[in-house]
């Protein structure tokens, strides 16, 4: 007679401190001395340990219930273990599978690995070897997570070394305030401008955190499309929608043990608010098409660029799903607020880039400076750093550039040091044409192209200037 018993699962915290996988294990053998033990081995290590005692029950359990790994004897009473294996691969079975037996030789295990088993391990053996065989599973899935969020990640961002720059208060409260919250598990709001470094902040909040060995995974909620993205966060069943031909899990699976950021969250659609609300709530998810709960163990930082509040009063954004992403809010400072950090970031942009571009870093002038103290950066700091990188390519600081797009500069308190500043700034904009038109031998079309301008807008502006 067979038995299945279900082992409470250990302490998230104490799993944590060893290292160990937060993990669904299955455990299929027909002998319960065997099963005894390795329940025994892996409750105090794993989320939970499962344990069937032929394949039937072992189908029953998968039906309900999510498994990561499955440890399982290939000599099973009515079924054969490899053959169970295939078709879990071909139902579409994305875990680990590890297969033991007491009878075996080359070709046995050569047909267990071609079935989709991650190890073969020959009974009887120690602890160690199963541990191993884990740890081992647990690393193969690790990888398999971040391969997929390199290809699939929805951010371009590699610069996850990078820091908050800048000597202003503002800068240095929004650093302490940083500080105390990487240090919590808590869900965090970043809100802002676009260009103030949302994701940057995201990035540092989560290598700075317990949490720094797991992966960071980045979700543009405004680029993804509302039909699929229920599928790209929470992953779907085989058989799921059209063109589901095969279980994929989502970017909130891929996230486990790490942070899961929710770029531009605004933008989800009202009923997968709804979804992302329970998700948060229950720390389970549910993929699309499947009737299977899986545990999540993620930390949730989300940003947008519109005021949640005045989307909550609009009807766009539940309000219940606000206040549980406003456990810690913060507010990134546009740059026009600390317009005394501008030095520090040109410095820090043009070290960035220069060596990535294969250029000399180029010298900026006082008036150049003085220039963009006074420019509002509507853009804050991507816009800037866009400015230093085509400044580097062209070979000088592309100031047209922010006149092509219509902004002008903050107005002074005092008219003659105004006055002072629109001569200098005249001048540094005619020099800066007429280095580009050299450089392009006075083709007036490319050098348009080159500033950012039309070449109507380009002629007006020599014509002024008696320049040809």
């Amino acid at each position: 007679m067979t038995t299945l018993t279900q082992a409470p699962p250990s302490p998230a915290n104490d799993k944590a401190a060893e290292g160990w996988p937060f993990w669904s294990i299955l455990i299929v053998d027909d002998e319960p001395g065997m099963r005894n033990f390795l329940v025994k081995t892996l409750v105090p290590r794993c989320h939970s340990v499962t344990s069937a005692g032929s394949a039937e029950e072992g189908a029953e359990i998968l039906r309900d219930h999510h498994v990561d790994l499955i440890i399982l004897d290939i000599s099973l009473p009515g079924r054969n273990g490899v053959s169970w294996l295939k078709e879990l691969r071909e139902q579409g079975f994305t875990g680990q599978v590890i297969l033991i037996t007491a009878f075996a030789d080359l070709d046995t295990a050569i047909e267990a690995l071609r079935a989709g088993a991650s190890d073969f391990i020959l009974k009887p053996f120690r602890v160690p070897q199963i541990l191993n065989a884990v740890k081992h599973c647990h690393e193969n899935s690790r990888l398999a997570r971040e391969n997929y969020v390199l290809k699939h990640t929805l951010s371009a961002r590699q610069d996850t070394g990078s820091r908050l720059v800048g000597h202003s208060a503002v800068m240095r409260q929004l650093s302490q305030s940083l500080e105390r919250v990487a240090a919590v598990n808590s869900t965090v709001l970043l809100q802002g401008e676009s260009g103030t470094g949302k994701e940057l902040v995201a990035h540092m909040l989560h290598h700075s955190s317990p949490r720094a060995q797991g992966p960071f995974v980045p979700v543009n909620c405004a680029s993804m499309s509302p039909e699929l993205i229920e599928s790209e966060l929470f992953g779907h069943a085989k058989g799921a929608f059209t063109g589901a031909i095969k279980a994929r899990d989502g970017l909130f699976y891929y996230a486990q043990g790490g942070t899961l950021f929710l770029d531009e969250v605004a933008d989800l659609p009202l009923p997968l608010q709804a979804t992302l609300l329970r998700a948060l709530e229950d720390l389970k998810i549910r993929p699309v098409g499947s009737e299977k709960l899986l545990p999540v163990n993620v930390r949730i930082i989300a940003a947008t660029n519109r005021s949640l509040v005045e989307e909550v009063a609009a009807g766009r954004f539940r309000k219940d799903l606000y206040y549980r992403l406003q456990v810690v809010e913060i507010t990134l400072p546009p740059l026009r607020e600390h317009k005394e950090d501008i030095a520090d970031l040109v410095r820090h942009f043009m070290a960035q880039l220069a060596p990535v571009l294969g250029v000399a870093p180029l010298d900026i002038t006082p008036a150049e400076m003085d220039y963009l103290m006074q420019y509002d950066w509507p853009g804050n700091a991507r816009e800037l750093r866009n400015l230093i990188e085509r400044s580097l390519i062209l070979g000088t600081l592309n100031v047209s550039a922010l006149y092509a797009q219509g902004h002008r500069a903050s107005p002074t308190p005092s008219a003659p040091h105004q006055e002072r500043r629109t001569t200098d700034l005249q001048t540094l904009e005619r020099l800066h044409i007429c280095t580009i038109l050299d450089s392009v031998q006075g083709d007036k079309t490319r050098a348009a192209q080159l500033l950012g301008i039309s070449r109507r807008t380009l002629e007006r502006r020599c014509a002024e200037w008696a320049v040809t």
